[in-house]
C-alpha cells in the first residue's frame, strides 16, 4: 500500500502507527514521475479522497491519503484544509508567527482550536474502499514549545495536558493526536480487509 504523501513527517507517523498491518507500505518517493494530485476540495473529506484515489491510479496500488489541518475557534475555524497552504510556500516557523498574530488581533483570549484529520483508502482503478475522520480537540500555546513532531505541533496543546504535541513523546502523541485517531480506525478496516484476501 502506498502512503500518499510527500511529507516525511507524516511518512514516520504512519509507519509507525501501521506496523502491525500485514501490508508492504511504500511512500511515494518510491515510484518515478509521479505528477502532484491537486487538493481542490472544500472539506478535509475531498482532499484525502483526490489524493487516495489519484496516487493509487497513478502507482496501480491501493493508497492511503489523508488531509489534515489546524481549525482555530477564533479565526473561523481558519486555516483548516488551507493549513499546509497558509501564508504561502513558508516554513511553518513563519506559518505559526501569522496564526498566532492573526489569534492576537482578534483578542488573543479563545485560544480553542481542534487539529483534524481524514484518511481515504482507495483502490488501484480509484475506487474509495474506507473512509475514516479523527479529531484531537485543545488550545493554542502563546508561543512555540518543544522541537519534536511537525507542523503546527509546537503550539498544540490537546485537552488534559500542559505539554505541546511538539513536546510529547511520539508514543503518546500517537495515541491521542487526529492522526492516530483516524489510524485506528483505518488499522480496523485495514486488519478486516487483509483477513479476507488471505
Amino acid at each position: 500500500m502506498v502512503l500518499a504523501t510527500g511529507n516525511n513527517g507524516k511518512v514516520r507517523e504512519l509507519r509507525n502507527l501501521l506496523a502491525d498491518v500485514p501490508l508492504e507500505l511504500k511512500s511515494l518517493r518510491d515510484f518515478a514521475g509521479i505528477m502532484d494530485v491537486e487538493e481542490t476540495g472544500t472539506t478535509f473529506e475531498e482532499n484525502a479522497v483526490l489524493k487516495a484515489t489519484g496516487f493509487a491510479r497513478q502507482t496501480s496500488h491501493m493508497a492511503l491519503a489523508d488531509d489534515s489541518g489546524l481549525e482555530v475557534e477564533a479565526l473561523g475555524n481558519r486555516p483548516g484544509v488551507h493549513s499546509a497552504r497558509f501564508a504561502g510556500e513558508v516554513g511553518y516557523e513563519v506559518k505559526i508567527k501569522k496564526l498566532l498574530d492573526m489569534l492576537e488581533a482578534v483578542g488573543g483570549t479563545n485560544r480553542r482550536a481542534r487539529f483534524v484529520c481524514v484518511m481515504a483508502i482507495s483502490d488501484p482503478a480509484g475506487n474509495v474502499l474506507h473512509l475514516a475522520r479523527g479529531e484531537c480537540r485543545g488550545s493554542l500555546a502563546e508561543r512555540p514549545r518543544g522541537t519534536g513532531g511537525f507542523g503546527y505541533d509546537p503550539i498544540f496543546i490537546p485537552h488534559g495536558y500542559d505539554l505541546t504535541f511538539a513536546e510529547m513523546g511520539d508514543d503518546v502523541k500517537q495515541r491521542i493526536s487526529h492522526r492516530g485517531r483516524a489510524a485506528e480506525l483505518i488499522i480496523r478496516f485495514l486488519l478486516d480487509f487483509t483477513g479476507r484476501l488471505t
